[in-house]
């Protein structure tokens, strides 16, 4: 891992840990977890002692595209496979398990805009400084953003993905904009929320990813009278269980794979779309759960019935095997993401429709 204290990675690493404890990997999988923090140099030590240890595969969030591409490359010429879940790296041996490229920033804003009717003054709550997440997703935002003159951008902050950061930051912004219109918000958006709630603001549209107080105030009636739309999207954690059992297949020879960047499928929740579990499994679609089962920040997009049957909600908050389930093969087709310089390639074209809009249209000129 690179850094740890928020839900969403503490959900990552809990669903590896479940998978790697869930037969027949319970038999095999010797694991061992390394937080390094948010410094490059930190993580770049904790892969070169990885390597020395003879590791014969790394899963890992990188915090760098670029940073951590030497020692991958050194670690590949070992024979180690690199899998890197949800943020991305340049380095062409390794392999990138992500979400990122399928859209989150452009598709989000161009709801906002549309909630908006084309103009208002938003605030940016953004992830962390210098990750691919980051930059992938703020980067399709303004592709979109700047195409409305009507459409201000009044404050940018760095939430890390939190929602307790989230929250203090976007109460500084409402300190001097108390008139703004709209947010748009990775992950930590429900801090957002807490924020205009406790300044006794207007609710106003917004746009954030995928916990599970978010999805719940999204489809609160009393909320939306007061201001809130929005849609929910982006980040799945099960993103790290998805790589990880890629991994095994290649390290086991189930799976003839090479390196390369591969598409995890972008979550999309509006409002009218979110779904309230029955107890604690996911069943009939449903995408939320009744408030009290887990917590707010409790990231939503843990469980694929295609890819990740094992897997529970223990799994995501404990990292405990679900009861009963053994590892179940993956799919055949493995799904190629589009190849983006800088964010998971270093010599290569961006494709001619990189901020194509996929999950949504605009419904506002610019």
């Amino acid at each position: 891992m690179s850094y740890s204290g928020n839900s969403w990675q503490s959900e990552a690493a809990n669903i590896v840990k479940a998978l790697a404890a869930t037969p027949p990997y319970d038999k095999t999988v010797e694991l061992t977890q390394v937080i390094s923090g948010t410094d490059p140099q930190a993580q770049i030590a904790a892969y070169e002692s990885m390597i020395a240890a003879k590791a014969d595969g790394i899963i890992s969030f990188p915090i760098s595209s670029t940073a951590l591409n030497r020692v991958i490359h050194k670690g590949c010429e070992k024979g180690v496979k690199f899998f890197m879940y949800d943020a991305t790296v340049t380095e062409p041996c390794a392999y990138n398990v992500s979400y990122i490229t399928a859209g989150f920033g452009e598709n989000s804003a161009q709801a906002l805009v549309n909630a908006l009717g084309g103009k208002g003054k938003i605030f940016l709550s953004r992830g962390v400084p210098g990750n691919s997440v980051d930059k992938r997703h703020t980067d399709g935002a303004m592709s979109v953003f700047k195409k409305y003159p009507g459409i201000q951008v009044v404050d940018e902050y760095y939430s890390f993905w939190d929602d307790r950061t989230t929250q203090q930051e976007t109460a500084k912004a409402l300190a001097a904009h108390p008139d703004v219109d709209g947010i748009w918000a990775q992950a930590g958006e429900y801090g957002a929320i807490q924020a205009l709630m406790d300044k006794g603001s207007k609710l106003v549209p917004m746009t954030g990813e995928n916990s599970n107080g978010f999805r719940l105030a999204l489809a609160n009636p009393d909320f939306q009278k007061r201001g809130l739309k929005g849609v929910s999207a982006g980040s799945p954690p099960a993103s790290a269980g998805y790589a990880f059992k890629l991994m095994m297949e290649a390290l086991t020879g189930k799976r003839d794979l090479k390196p390369g960047n591969i598409e995890y499928p972008l979550p999309w929740v509006p409002a009218d779309q979110v779904k309230l579990c029955k107890g604690q499994t996911f069943e009939d679609g449903c995408n939320a759960f009744p408030e009290g089962v887990v917590p707010s920040s409790f990231v939503t997009e843990v469980f694929s019935p295609t890819l990740l049957p094992e897997l529970s909600i223990q799994s995501a908050l404990e990292g405990k095997p679900t009861p009963g389930a053994t590892i179940q093969p993956l799919p055949a087709d493995v799904p190629k993401a589009a190849d983006e310089p800088g964010i998971n390639c270093q010599k290569c074209e961006p494709p001619a429709d990189q901020y194509k809009l996929t999950k949504v249209q605009p419904t506002v000129n610019p």
